[in-house]
């Protein structure tokens, strides 16, 4: 899609993170993710994600209005980071999206890699080639370093991580391939909503 840049482009600002979630979710696409880590850029394009709809939303992890220490960034303003850890050893960023106080977020499942590839191949030693490098949640946090260290950060000051503006517009609806999310098929009803958002044709999406 494009290359790594030697003048980054300006930092989605938090009026961009303000809107319905499933907009937001779109609307993240071809976005370049950006971490510096060990000084090093690491970055990728968002080619896959997920709407996390809140306390409605029983695949969310503040379904019914669930509040705790775990999940407490995902109630924090429009722009935070909420990561997790998940199954005993993966790490998953979400990007808490809408207005303050409604609890929902965007999961960051897939990247195309543009930035330090080489870091992450150093990482990520079990990727057999360049495509499956960032092609799931738990790949990409490994890839670019993401722990809980950095639940909670604000992806509009921080130092470690944030967003870039890679594309002014949306990508057309004519690219955007809309399916249910992975792997929640306990959420019963709300198992088959469409509320997956992908690249069309990116070989990097996740391959389940």
């Amino acid at each position: 899609m494009t290359s790594p840049r030697n003048n980054p482009a300006p930092r989605l600002e938090r009026s961009f993170y303000r809107r319905e979630v499933r907009q937001v979710a779109r609307a993240l696409l071809g976005q370049r993710l950006v971490r510096l880590h060990e000084g090093r850029r690491l970055a990728g394009l968002i080619v896959e994600t997920e709407a996390y709809l809140g306390v409605i939303d029983r695949a969310a992890h503040t379904w019914n209005g669930r509040r705790t220490a775990r999940n407490e960034s995902m109630w924090q303003e429009a722009g935070h980071l909420y990561v997790y850890f998940t199954y005993g050893m993966h790490h998953c960023l979400n990007v808490v999206a809408g207005r303050a106080g409604l609890p929902v977020a965007v999961l960051i499942r897939a990247l195309e890699p543009v930035e330090g590839v080489e870091a992450m191949r150093r990482r990520r030693s079990a990727a057999r080639d360049h495509t499956g490098l960032c092609s799931g949640p738990a790949k990409l946090t490994q890839a670019l370093a993401v722990d809980r260290a950095l639940d909670g950060d604000d992806l509009t000051k921080s130092g470690r991580i944030w967003i870039e503006q890679e594309r002014r517009r949306s990508l057309p609806a004519s690219r955007i391939r809309v399916t249910p999310r992975i792997g929640i098929a306990y959420a019963e009803d709300w198992a088959d909503r469409p509320l997956r958002f992908v690249v069309d044709g990116n070989p990097h999406v996740s391959r389940r």
